[in-house]
């Protein structure tokens, strides 16, 4: 069993904190504010939880994308963010790491529909393309 690391510190990092409100407002606008404040509560659940355990049931692994990095999506924290009710389908995800500092770092915040390998930091192996 993965100890429980609540002691550690979280950190969001500028893309990630710019995807959260990215999300926040397309679903205020699709759906409207009672279901945004659904997400925010989700989302801050969510993050709680990595930061309660980074290991945690329902974590992957992507060494494939930087050592230590791992995903999280949002439907393995809907039952502990049912205060005024449940997303129904949530569709994003946690992109993070526990740095050598020790702090867990969200580096991003994305859809599941995305292709993720496209969308990562520099920091987690983005290669920059020649001629652009």
């Amino acid at each position: 069993m993965a100890k429980a690391h609540s002691d550690l510190r979280l950190v969001l990092t500028p893309l990630a904190l710019a995807d959260i409100c990215e999300a926040l407002k397309w679903s205020q606008y699709r759906f409207g504010g009672r279901a945004a404040e659904r997400y925010r509560r989700l989302i801050k659940q969510a993050i709680l939880d990595i930061g309660a355990n980074p290991e945690r049931p329902g974590a992957t692994r992507r060494p494939e994308l930087r050592a230590g990095a791992r995903t999280y999506h949002l439907r393995h924290s809907r039952k502990q963010a049912r205060g005024g009710g449940t997303v129904g389908d949530p569709r994003h995800f946690l992109l993070y790491r526990v740095r050598d500092d020790g702090a867990i770092e969200v580096a991003r915040f994305l859809h599941d529909a995305r292709d993720l390998k496209q969308h990562l930091p520099w920091e987690y192996g983005r290669t920059q393309l020649v001629g652009r």
